[in-house]
């Protein structure tokens, strides 16, 4: 608790180190179309585009924005995306004259989704970029082309309220037998066990992720180089058809919200606020979004159950921002970028998320009590796996629907591998990968 308090006191303190940030990032410089009047030239705006599932990111804290069009006298305006339309929506402006001048995506996405070398600036050469701990969450062959605070990777499985554990008695579950024990016990106290939000495609795909590659990693390990070498399909692992067995039947059993496919991700907070639910198959960023809203709300997370003692998921570094060749205001976007970065607002963005630093004149906070129990409980005893996402090489908005398809009752877990194998398939051979 003494930290998330903290936390927020970093956060009150923002606005007036902010204001010191501005020599290590040359806001005074006329060249970027600034001054530090911000009254010789008129006012620019840059948009930045985002989800509207990612409205608690760092890097849209509105002090930031405020203070950095105080000094700069360039605006950010968000343009906020429904989480499901962002992958289409952008794709689309990025191949018409509607290019935002930044954009926050996900990079291990950003490859396969928005042809990331072809549309994105290397940022290599930005000032900011000697200074990076760990330049490979930020890089893709061989170039930085995102930006981001943090080099934390946001770790999935079951998000779960720690007090409604402690309340009933229940333990972490280590199988899939001892995880529906827990949700009947949880149903039976009156709290709905498990918050599907599988109106957001993406939602539906965070247990098998886990799950997949939990199975491959200590079972198959060269799985994924025969499956982009179209040696393997996703089929022809047994137990992934029981994965989605698994998760369809937490559904089918009662444990969850009734409205599944018109629930969404940004419901997700609220719910847990309510105590209206007790776990969501999710990443620790829920977490984060949580403990903003409630400090006193102790939350955690733990592997998704699909086998005995699974291995807890480690997605890609997710949230990082980019920007797009086609934009509009490009000095002023790399700016923002600039501003952002210097030790002053890094550091407080880092204290204030409880972040691990990706710069090495910015110090890592004490953790928060969740993510020190990550770092205690799989980190450090080497108990992750990265999900399946690191492994992809193509768009995988097909197997989101496809999963969202199941819970419509429209196909069983047997049609959802086979559709997806011919999908894959296409979408590899319309990339040009050798062997499809």
């Amino acid at each position: 608790m003494k930290i998330l308090k903290r936390k927020k006191i970093a956060t009150v303190m923002l606005a007036s180190l902010l204001t010191i940030s501005l020599t290590a990032c040359g806001a005074g410089d006329s060249s970027t179309g600034s001054s530090s009047g911000g009254d010789n030239k008129a006012k620019v705006t840059l948009e930045l585009a985002i989800s509207k599932s990612s409205q608690d990111s760092a890097f849209i804290q509105q002090d930031i924005l405020d203070e950095f069009e105080k000094q700069t006298n360039v605006r950010v305006n968000l343009q906020l995306i429904p989480a499901e339309q962002t992958t289409t929506v952008l794709q689309t402006k990025l191949a018409v004259d509607e290019t935002p001048d930044i954009i926050q995506y996900n990079l291990a996405s950003a490859v396969t989704d928005l042809n990331l070398e072809r549309n994105f600036e290397i940022l290599d050469d930005e000032p900011w970029a000697s200074r990076i701990v760990n330049k490979d969450v930020l890089s893709a062959g061989g170039h930085i082309y995102s930006f981001h605070v943090s080099q934390d990777t946001g770790m999935q499985g079951v998000v779960y309220n720690k007090q409604i554990f402690e309340e009933l008695g229940i333990t972490i579950p280590t199988t899939y037998e001892q995880f529906l024990a827990v949700c009947e016990k949880i149903k039976a106290s009156g709290i709905t066990p498990v918050f599907m939000p599988y109106k957001d495609a993406w939602a539906a795909n965070i247990w098998p992720a886990a799950a997949f590659a939990d199975f491959v990693t200590k079972n198959e390990p060269t799985f994924f180089d025969d499956l982009n070498s179209n040696k393997k399909k996703w089929s022809d692992i047994p137990e992934f058809k029981t994965f989605l067995e698994q998760q369809y039947e937490v559904y089918t059993k009662g444990y969850t919200n009734t409205d599944v496919l018109s629930d969404s991700y940004d419901m997700a907070v609220g719910k847990f606020l309510n105590k209206e639910v007790a776990m969501m198959f999710m990443g620790d960023w829920l977490i984060e979004g949580v403990a903003e809203q409630d400090p006193s709300m102790e939350l955690g997370v733990f592997p998704i159950p699909s086998t005995e003692d699974a291995s807890l998921g480690a997605s890609p570094l997710g949230g990082q921002l980019f920007i797009p060749k086609k934009s509009k205001h490009l000095e002023e976007a790399k700016q923002f970028l600039d501003f952002i970065a210097s030790k002053d607002v890094a550091q407080q963005i880092v204290d204030s998320k409880g972040y691990v630093s990706n710069f090495n004149d910015v110090t890592t906070p004490e953790l928060p009590a969740y993510k020190q129990d990550i770092v205690d409980n799989y980190i450090t005893p080497k108990k992750t796996v990265l999900t399946t996402d690191a492994y992809m090489l193509v768009d995988r908005s097909e197997l989101y629907r496809l999963l969202q398809d199941q819970f419509a009752g429209g196909l069983t877990p047997e049609e959802v591998l086979k559709s997806w194998d011919e999908k894959f398939s296409q979408l590899m051979q319309d990339k040009g990968v050798a062997g499809f």
